[in-house]
């Protein structure tokens, strides 16, 4: 089928003879891959303690980390391309990025000598996860074409439920060598187990119902139809790249992905001040990450600009009240800002992977998701890396000062979000010479 822009829609095979089943399980199996290689890399934050000692790791732990974080960012647009391209299919995907967690988390427990260690965990398990997460977040926004956020959302939420173990004190306290060759182990199988079963769908596939081309005869349907209509056409990755949606969007994530580092990183500083724990601080910011799930069905229905826009000022707002927590000392309200945080970002993660796919078309999903990947792994690298989170933490005020400002300027980025291509009402100029009885 041909819309009037001349895109094209497959329609005629359904989930089922496609896939042998229903295409829920292209949810389920991702969602298990996500938590698979998010259980994998908490696991080397709660073996912080432990590695000092065994590696006899001096000064900055956190280096690998952010060696971790450029590895991934690095290898999200070289798999994306493959993945468009069909020259590296989910299995296969999934499979590579099982093997490099295994081999990265494995080195860092048994190497013996540490520039070894290092090299293998940051590079094995940074490419690893990048290609875990370049294959997982994608696949269900092409299999739900419909109504993709909801999906998208279930799948970025199992990035907080692969930390629920490591909450525990029986987990955090073992062995760290244990820990981590158990934890590479455990996450391989469960990306290795997810990917066999993993398959793309055809170039522009559309389920049999709704009807591409018809508005639907539900209300609430057609209101979600109306509020995330898809992309006019499917652009490449270089086509994207001139439209400012792209850029717009690069800007919008980073600024909320440094936020949302920033402020996990620093809030402890204040938890301890107000005589909060930092397991019951850590317990709630994993559990506000659940809610990308929920932030992704509901924008369905009142559309994805309007609900990135709402996580943007939700993180923002939550800054300032880690201010006023620390002013009053309310530790319920720092909780509270805590859960803010993690919600919005795992919200911001979700909510732009589906965003692209409806600005851009889902045939070249792959390519921009992993440019847009790297707008969200960068803060990462640099908080973890860099020491930026030391430099911040020395004056704690200021820091959340400005990343509730930088909250609020991301919101007022993503208002400034449309499709390439698409007319705006605004913009159509009535004829001031309309045809008339007498002229015709």
């Amino acid at each position: 089928m041909r819309d009037r822009r001349g895109r094209v829609y497959r329609v005629g095979e359904s989930d089922v003879e496609l896939l042998g089943r229903g295409r829920i399980w292209m949810v389920v199996l991702p969602w298990v891959g996500m938590a698979g290689i998010s259980w994998a890399a908490y696991a080397f934050f709660a073996a912080q303690a432990g590695l000092r000692a065994a590696h006899r790791w001096g000064g900055d732990l956190y280096w690998p980390a952010g060696v971790w974080a450029l590895a991934q960012a690095a290898v999200a647009l070289p798999a994306g391309r493959l993945r468009e391209s069909g020259r590296l299919p989910a299995r296969t995907a999934m499979a590579t990025g099982a093997l490099g967690t295994l081999a990265g988390y494995l080195a860092l427990a048994l190497a013996p000598q540490l520039d070894v260690a290092r090299l293998a965990f940051a590079v094995c398990a940074g490419v690893g996860a990048g290609l875990v997460h370049a294959t997982c977040l994608t696949l269900p926004g092409r299999w739900w074409p419909e109504r993709r956020g909801g999906p998208t959302g279930v799948v970025a939420s199992g990035l907080a439920f692969g930390a629920v173990p490591f909450l525990l004190p029986p987990v955090v306290g073992a062995d760290p060598r244990v820990l981590l060759a158990v934890a590479g182990a455990g996450g391989s199988l469960a990306v290795a187990g997810a990917g066999r079963l993993l398959r793309d769908p055809p170039r522009n596939w559309w389920p049999p119902r709704p009807d591409p081309l018809a508005l639907p005869a539900d209300p609430v349907a057609r209101r979600a139809r109306e509020k995330n209509p898809p992309a006019v056409r499917h652009h490449t990755l270089r086509q994207a790249g001139r439209s400012p949606a792209l850029w717009l969007t690069w800007l919008c994530l980073l600024g909320m992905a440094a936020v949302t580092v920033l402020g996990i990183l620093l809030q402890v500083r204040y938890a301890q001040q107000l005589g909060v724990s930092g397991e019951l601080l850590r317990s709630v910011t994993v559990a506000g990450g659940a809610a990308a799930a929920v932030a992704g069905a509901l924008s369905d229905r009142s559309g994805r600009r309007a609900a990135l826009v709402a996580a943007c000022l939700l993180l923002g707002t939550a800054q300032f009240g880690v201010l006023i927590a620390a002013r009053t000392g309310s530790g319920a309200l720092l909780l509270g800002c805590a859960a803010a945080t993690g919600a919005a970002g795992a919200t911001a993660l979700a909510l732009v992977t589906a965003l692209a796919a409806d600005l851009f078309g889902e045939n070249h999903h792959a390519s921009v998701h992993g440019l847009l990947t790297g707008a969200w792994l960068l803060p990462v690298a640099a908080g973890c890396g860099t020491g930026a989170a030391g430099y911040a933490a020395r004056d704690p005020h200021a820091a959340f000062l400005l990343a509730g400002c930088t909250g609020l300027a991301c919101a007022a980025v993503a208002l400034f979000l449309r499709a390439p291509g698409r007319l705006s009402v605004r913009r159509i100029v009535p004829n001031p010479h309309p045809l008339g009885e007498e002229m015709a």
